[in-house]
């Protein structure tokens, strides 16, 4: 993975046309224009996951879909507005979404303070099924948010696969995406989330 994701980098340096200052390879930033032309970026974690990391929506304002919080209340992305926001969206049926919950959790923990990270479950049988799995997992530092109605894979347009998760800034606008698991957990990873500082 960090072959990979080095490589990643090396190529986002060697292909950006704006000029950087000199040292390591600075990810994308939301406000740049031209973010949005950055070709999608193959990731493959140690386990086998693939995923493809894309700055295509780079700049888009959050979505203001409702989805439940612990208690059922409804709550929205801009509720987690001032400081960076990780969100991922999964369901319980999905493998990948399975396979990547643990080192989700972990990022949640070592993140925690410095970045919101939630994971929001598209499972229309609502939190019981979440719960459920948290419990049998281990996964403690992430709050069983659903969208039982997937509410927010409508404002994607139902564009979007799972699991997929978005980096956005303070400002509740989008950094970049990965489609597909990976091992958030990874100090390489931890680089890309940087993104949103």
């Amino acid at each position: 993975m960090r072959f990979v994701i080095a490589l990643i980098l090396l190529v986002l340096a060697g292909c950006d046309k704006e000029s950087q200052p000199k040292g390591q390879a600075q990810p994308a930033s939301t406000a740049k224009a031209g973010a949005s032309d950055k070709a999608d970026i193959t990731l493959e974690s140690a386990n086998g996951m693939r995923a493809t990391l894309s700055y295509q929506f780079a700049g888009q304002k959050a979505p203001s879909a409702p989805f439940a919080d612990a208690q059922g209340q409804d709550v929205s992305l801009a509720d987690f507005e001032g400081k960076p926001l990780l969100l991922n969206i999964w369901a319980t049926w999905c493998a990948p979404c399975k396979a990547e919950m643990p080192t989700l959790d972990a990022l949640a923990a070592s993140e925690k303070g410095r970045m919101h990270v939630i994971a929001v479950s598209q499972d229309l049988e609502g939190r019981a099924p979440v719960v459920a799995f948290f419990k049998e997992t281990g996964v403690n530092n992430l709050v069983p948010y659903t969208d039982a109605d997937n509410a927010l894979l409508t404002a994607f347009n139902n564009a979007i696969a799972l699991p997929t998760t978005i980096l956005y800034d303070s400002d509740g606008k989008e950094v970049w995406r990965v489609a597909g698991g990976v091992e958030w957990d990874d100090a390489e990873m931890a680089k890309l989330l940087r993104a949103a500082d």
